[in-house]
């Protein structure tokens, strides 16, 4: 069951009839290099986005699952786009990235971990430099909510239809727009102490920039596959997964899968759970770590 710490944020979001307003973040581009290294460094796979990272590098494996070349837009630092082409080593992985600065923070992470299969490329996730019709899979994680307005959204959505194969995969997921202030700042700030306040602010200013539910269901009916389904949290929908049908994981992965949450520590693997159990709930029945 849900932590009872989240109970009072849960009341407050399901009595609550407003939401609040969106506040579009100031710039599309993280370019200040000690702005990209704390973001980066808070954000690395051992810290308290861990359990994130791991729900989603699941999920995605298991959306990806057969597919020879995999565009990640936005991908920022790249700490999930490594976890991902870790996990999937027999993948081609190219990761899209507006800012300078993160794209050089990504490319020394991936060459710090030995990965041969990703490139990286700078460019705008609403005008994507790729052929049409080439890729076999599209993914983005947490980044959604840097585009401006609605109509950035759907012109990213219509370019992820543009460049997918017919059967190719899709995998996106952000941040969803939540009622209430207090709502914001508990998630925002819930891990203070274990991370830098830049990383806390970073997280608070991504909350209030998301997008809502509706946004996210208009642009896909509107722009992307008919198999494409969305996905949201349970009573909550601070989270928004919008992906194709899951194929079948390899067994080997699936066992490896399940070590690393194993490994999570307990706080963390609590947290993973947590997410696995809110979007069960809300009709998400697939699971990679069953």
């Amino acid at each position: 069951m849900p932590r009872l710490s989240f109970l009072p944020t849960i009341l407050r979001e399901t009595l609550s009839e407003r939401t609040l307003p969106r506040e579009p973040e100031p710039d599309l581009v993280m370019e200040d290099d000690e702005q990209v290294a704390s973001y980066a460094h808070a954000g690395r796979i051992d810290g308290v986005m861990s359990a994130s990272y791991l729900f989603h590098s699941a999920n995605i494996s298991a959306t990806i699952h057969g597919c020879s070349n995999v565009v990640d837009l936005a991908c920022g630092p790249a700490t999930q786009l490594a976890q991902v082409a870790a996990l999937n080593p027999d993948v081609q992985f190219c990761g899209i990235d507006l800012s300078p600065s993160m794209l050089d923070s990504a490319r020394a992470h991936v060459a710090s971990l030995g990965l041969k299969n990703v490139r990286f490329m700078q460019g705008d996730i609403t005008k994507i430099d790729v052929e049409s019709a080439s890729a076999d899979g599209v993914l983005s994680t947490m980044a959604l909510h840097h585009l401006p307005t609605k109509e950035h959204l759907h012109a990213c959505f219509s370019e992820i239809g543009r460049i997918l194969r017919p059967g190719g995969a899709v995998y996106l997921t952000d941040f969803t727009r939540l009622k209430s202030l207090r709502s914001v700042l508990f998630f925002a700030y819930m891990n203070a102490k274990a991370q830098p306040h830049l990383f806390s602010l970073d997280y608070e200013r991504s909350l209030r920039a998301a997008f809502e539910l509706s946004d996210f269901q208009d642009a896909a009916k509107a722009r992307l596959p008919d198999d494409v389904k969305v996905y949201s949290t349970f009573l909550i929908p601070i989270l928004t997964s919008i992906r194709t049908p899951e194929r079948m994981l390899d067994p080997k992965l699936k066992r490896e899968l399940k070590a690393m949450r194993a490994s999570l520590p307990r706080r963390y693997r609590a947290d993973l759970d947590d997410m696995r159990l809110f979007f069960k709930l809300n009709g998400h029945k697939s699971d990679p770590f069953r």
